[in-house]
């Protein structure tokens, strides 16, 4: 533990606060996690690697083992239901709810591989809603014995009209609220802002057993529940993107402070900004809407997309860009040929060995500056400091040996074999262009030795561009060059290559 004093923007205060743990042996963190129906998209991605530098930062200055890091799963939703619908009506084997298991539990695997791919860490904790019900019902029965919550047509709703703190995270009045937001009329309802806690399932879909009838959770209990049985009634850090602010998270302050008036829930409210691709909001109307995966899978490193999103504070909205990427992978280039450039067993040595500057520590600690923090790596790496730039990469999130395996291909000779997967069938070869890919693999190879020596990567840079624009996945390590045919593949363009 250091001396280092951490301000963050506290959004239930409006102001940047000093962090002041509960317990500084225990500090403990929640994040709301995804709802596990589909591949984790791009902006799904920004608030992984906000609270994972943060997580980082915390295990720093307080040590790794007085930090708790929970982040939950969703896994009680309508749209993992259709699913698991259709894959029943498609013949699939097995009930109902073990389609939804199964289709939680490959998302679920799907978004811990991607974003394990942009470096960030599993958290202590990943409950998932499906293993809490009971501590949610139970929950519930204790605000309506508390005069908080009331039993309707099979529903149990929050009183919230009970709460005379509601809005002040999103500093509204109820009425306010009840005249911009979407709320869904419903006859049983004493007040129209009054939310759900549990509701009925019909017998075609997954339900649990409770007091009111065979149902299933609200969203916003599940929160509540799981971050009070990992984290108890207080605790420090809760955290998620801005488009929770409302209704989820002041629906959990509401609930978790009833339900425990004793405890404070949590003390700091952290809200990371939304994400835009080319200055527009992503959506699948303008085409402009990916996922991770769709990234990875293009070929963008996971390095090159923690990177553009450090570079941006995570209170302001992030802009995705093309150019962006592409300045984010040639400095991520440069980082690699500095540290492979005299290689020694530090290059290998893990985090604890690892001396951070204090510098770098100070611009993290500052409300997570995250841009300061990338302006100190770029300084550390024009001076020529490798203790620092390692020090510095290895507290943002970056493993060393993956850069230089990702970000340094010239470390192959001219003469390695160029691999060609999945391209050189028999039957495929003419058709597909697996000759071509093999000739041009071998020039990349050829281009990228040279570059080695004059450092001037254009030429390779030139070439690498012209293969991804003809549908070519290209994929550099220092095993050699390997060329696959992506979505789109043309091989006409290939001609004159």
């Amino acid at each position: 533990m250091t001396d280092t004093v951490i301000k963050l923007h506290n959004s239930i205060s409006r102001s940047k606060e000093a962090f002041a743990p509960i317990d500084p042996k225990n500090v403990r963190m929640y994040v709301c996690g995804p709802t596990v129906y589909d591949r984790a998209h791009l902006g799904n991605a920004r608030p992984v690697i906000v609270f994972d530098t943060l997580y980082r930062l915390l295990r720093h200055v307080y040590g790794a083992e007085h930090v708790t890091y929970a982040r939950n799963f969703t896994d009680v939703d309508d749209k993992i239901n259709a699913t698991a619908v259709s894959r029943k009506e498609a013949g699939a084997e097995g009930t109902l709810e073990q389609l939804v298991t199964q289709r939680s539990d490959e998302t679920i695997a799907w978004y811990l591989k991607d974003m394990g791919a942009l470096g960030a860490m599993e958290p202590d904790h990943m409950p998932r809603a499906t293993e809490f019900i009971g501590p949610m019902v139970a929950m519930i029965e204790d605000l309506i014995a508390k005069g908080h919550a009331y039993a309707t047509e099979g529903h149990v709703l929050f009183a919230v009209e009970s709460y005379k703190n509601y809005g002040a995270l999103s500093g509204r009045s109820v009425d306010d609220m009840i005249a911009g937001a979407r709320v869904e009329v419903a006859p049983y309802k004493k007040n129209p802002m009054d939310f759900v806690l549990w509701k009925p399932s019909t017998d075609d879909l997954p339900g649990w057993d409770s007091p009111w009838g065979r149902g299933r959770p609200g969203w916003h209990i599940e929160c509540s529940a799981m971050s009070y049985e990992l984290l108890g009634a207080s605790f420090d850090i809760h955290g998620g993107g801005n488009d929770l602010q409302f209704p989820h998270h002041e629906n959990e302050i509401a609930q978790s402070c009833c339900a425990h008036p004793k405890g404070e829930f949590a003390r700091y409210w952290m809200h990371n900004e939304m994400l835009q691709v080319e200055g527009k909001k992503m959506s699948k109307s303008l085409g402009n809407f990916f996922t991770v995966r769709d990234l990875l899978d293009q070929g963008v490193p996971g390095e090159v997309i923690r990177f553009v999103f450090l570079s941006t504070h995570y209170g302001k909205p992030m802009d995705w860009t093309e150019k962006k990427a592409k300045e984010a992978e040639k400095f991520l280039r440069k980082v690699a040929e500095f540290l492979a450039a005299d290689p020694s067993t530090e290059v290998w040595s893990s985090g604890p060995n690892v001396i951070v500057p204090q510098e770098l520590v100070d611009a993290l600690a500052n409300d997570l500056n995250t841009s300061l923090a990338l302006t100190l790596v770029r300084k550390y790496l024009k001076e020529g400091k490798k203790a620092e730039l390692r020090g510095s990469l290895w507290l943002l999130g970056f493993d060393e040996q993956s850069l230089i395996e990702n970000f340094h291909p010239f470390m192959a000779s001219a003469s390695s074999e160029v691999q060609v997967a999945g391209v050189v069938s028999a039957a495929r070869t003419q058709e597909e262009g697996g000759l071509e890919l093999a000739h041009l693999g071998r020039k990349l190879t050829a281009l990228r030795a040279t570059a080695m020596e004059t450092k001037d990567f254009a030429p390779v840079d030139a070439l690498k561009n012209a293969l991804m624009d003809a549908g070519v996945e290209v994929r550099m390590s220092k095993a050699g060059v390997e060329l696959l045919p992506g979505a789109g593949f043309d091989a006409a363009k290939l001609e004159g290559l």
